[in-house]
């Protein structure tokens, strides 16, 4: 094994040798060397990943396995690295991103007896998301699949005292479930036709396998390309969240808000967009299941804004930005635009963890109060956090030159040069998307920190800036927040930075077109050329409306509530997906329960074979004793009368059977 490779397998093992000691000596080591331990493991795979990339960009990439899990026949089911530049960008994200949040803990959770536990399940979360991102086979992308599902179902419901924490966690586990199933189906899928499970392996075969079909409905053809990207993009809809499988990611603000800004940022609904953007080789070959992306992103991105602008949980507003952030990327993705989903992926990560621990920062110092109606004034007692906000708030409406305005706005820009079917929707949603984005935005930003204050007289009288675990991830944050488009739009959209880890078709290829808007490509010409674009004249729209709405007629909000109310409780409900999937899945799922319970447990499994049995002994014991006189005359008559039968039907049966 090179040295270069030992760094590979010390970025995933650095976490966990620290989740592994922390989580079973934390309460013999204490606090401070649990919280040591942790992020020194953090620390060191952000520092591999540095040097990693490195190397890299000098032209040294990595596929190859580690050790063989297991053989079957010719299958060889091996853990394994594929280092190229996706994967040091992805490792780069989220080892950075999770060292913020290790750091942000140490102030956050001072005060919590899980302290020792939260920062053991962290540090395995940023483990499994690793393997997932360094995986060169499908076997292991589902191991780091299943395991980023399963440490988040334990950090959702880290507050297992609260109902809603554990009904969070459940719900978060069993919708996940139902995209994993698909997930799980196309990589049987794979499996079948391809016979590995080899990334390479497979990419190399499936031009060759483009017209080949298979019956998933008997006597309906699938084209097997479709089916295997839709299956796996099921798995993608779960994990990052897309509609219909949005409902679990905005109840999982009841864990923590560290776990919140690392779920929401760079690990887990991340997973989904990674695997896609990687899986591209296999999606140029199917423009059906870009089509599907492509209108599902959108549909995401467009109705989960609308959300954002009724919520009055401050981590819900962000959660909701969230889920439309995510329905911007995939419907880049359903565009063939991969690298611009990545882009914003990067750039989202950095603004929104700062969203979310600026969040975070309010509620210590409001003493856990999460609602904004309860907030307003804070600027004058938490300048470093206000700041913060303003940055985050800015790069999320897309403003230049902070990096949002460039990924999203490229986002934007490839759709409307798609050509798929679905792409007109998608361009209305995306640029729509623009303004509500914007609204809710500086929604939150004028309700919390500007206007007068609304919280009690002994909360303001102890409000304070956050300490500096807390307030120095933010400002760390803060800088790629504003620098990161500037700097990496021309190599990450119109270089060759991704070189083979993406594959698009010429016929796909809108961020090539796009390029050739574009003199030079230069970040001072992509924002001249953007200044006056109608999604940026709607980002400014959405933030004077909100600034009118919420620092000038702050009595407007509840009057278009109250004159608009059905589509207002429509918004505050949630569309009422939650009501229907009670209703449809859970509620049917539990007529179904109770009537096997009732017809199939009660009546035919106790009812028919265990209390008929013994009915049918009873029954057959009260004839033996009646039968039992202790007369000898009665034995002897029934003895003979015994053997008459047994010869009557030995007669019959010799007449019947043999032949003369």
């Amino acid at each position: 094994m090179t040295d270069m490779q030992k760094l590979y397998l010390l970025v995933p093992m650095a976490p966990l040798f620290g989740a592994v000691i922390t989580g079973l000596f934390g309460r013999k080591i204490g606090r401070t060397a649990s919280h040591s331990i942790t992020i020194l493991g953090v620390a060191v795979a952000f520092l591999c990943s540095i040097l990693i990339f490195q190397d890299v960009m000098a032209g040294h990439n990595f596929n190859g396995a580690v050790y063989t899990w297991l053989t079957s026949g010719d299958v060889r089911f091996e853990i394994g690295f594929l280092i190229d530049r996706l994967t040091v960008l992805m490792m780069l994200v989220v080892t950075f991103v999770s060292l913020m949040v290790h750091i942000y803990t140490i102030g956050y959770m001072q005060d919590d007896d899980g302290y020792q536990r939260f920062f053991s399940y962290i540090s395995l979360f940023t483990f499994s998301m690793l393997m997932l991102v360094m995986s060169n086979n499908f076997l292991q992308l589902f191991f780091g699949w299943e395991a980023v599902g399963l440490v988040s179902y334990l950090l959702i419901g880290f507050w297992y005292t609260r109902p809603t924490a554990i009904y969070a966690n459940l719900k978060a586990f069993l919708v996940n479930r139902v995209g994993d199933f698909g997930f799980l189906l196309g990589i049987g899928l794979i499996m079948a036709h391809f016979g590995t499970l080899d990334y390479e392996s497979v990419f190399a075969k499936a031009p060759s396998m483009t017209m080949d079909t298979i019956e998933i409905i008997p006597g309906s053809q699938w084209l097997l390309m479709t089916a295997i990207c839709i299956f796996l993009f099921i798995g993608a809809m779960g994990k990052s969240a897309q509609f219909p499988l949005h409902v679990w990611l905005p109840d999982s603000m009841e864990g923590p808000t560290p776990i919140s800004a690392l779920i929401h940022a760079a690990t887990m609904v991340t997973a989904g967009l990674f695997m896609v953007a990687r899986m591209s080789p296999l999606y140029e070959l199917s423009e059906t299941a870009l089509s599907v992306i492509l209108v599902i992103g959108s549909i995401t991105a467009l109705f989960m804004a609308f959300l954002g602008m009724v919520q009055n949980d401050i981590k819900r507003v962000i959660a909701y930005s969230t889920l439309s952030q995510l329905g911007y990327m995939t419907t880049a993705l359903g565009a063939s635009a991969y690298a611009g989903a990545i882009f914003h992926l990067m750039t989202h990560a950095f603004f929104k963890a700062l969203l979310f621990l600026a969040a975070g920062s309010v509620i210590i110092a409001m003493h856990h109060e999460q609602d904004m109606r309860k907030m307003g004034g804070l600027r004058k007692y938490m300048p470093i956090t206000y700041w913060c906000v303003v940055v985050g708030s800015v790069a999320l409406c897309g403003i230049p030159p902070f990096s949002g305005f460039f990924s999203k706005d490229m986002i934007i820009d490839a759709v409307r040069d798609c050509q798929l079917p679905g792409a007109g929707f998608a361009y209305f949603a995306v640029v729509t998307s623009a303004f509500v984005t914007a609204f809710y935005s500086f929604r939150l930003l004028f309700m919390t920190f500007h206007g007068k204050p609304r919280m009690d007289h002994h909360t303001e009288s102890h409000l304070h800036e956050s300490p500096w675990t807390v307030t120095l991830p933010l400002i760390l944050l803060a800088i790629p927040s504003m620098l990161a488009g500037w700097l990496y739009i021309k190599p990450l959209l119109f270089g060759d930075y991704f070189g083979s880890a993406i594959v698009v078709s010429e016929v796909h290829d809108v961020l090539g077109h796009l390029k050739e808007e574009y003199h030079s490509a230069s970040s001072l010409d992509i924002v001249l050329h953007n200044l006056l674009t109608l999604p940026m004249i709607l980002s400014l729209l959405g933030i004077l409306t909100a600034w009118f709405l919420y620092m000038v007629r702050t009595d407007l909000p509840a009057k278009i509530a109250e004159r608009f109310g059905f589509i207002y409780k429509l918004l505050e409900n949630k569309y009422y997906c939650d009501e229907f999937n009670d209703f449809f899945f859970a509620g049917g799922a539990r007529k179904i329960g109770n009537f096997l319970w009732s017809k199939g447990d009660v009546r035919v499994i106790d009812g028919f074979f265990v209390n008929g049995a013994a009915r049918v002994v009873a029954g057959f014991s009260r004839l033996m004793r009646e039968l039992q006189s202790g007369y000898v005359y009665h034995y002897a008559f029934a003895m003979i009368f015994g053997l008459f039968v047994l010869l009557s039907i030995s007669g019959v049966l010799n007449a019947w059977f043999v032949k003369p």
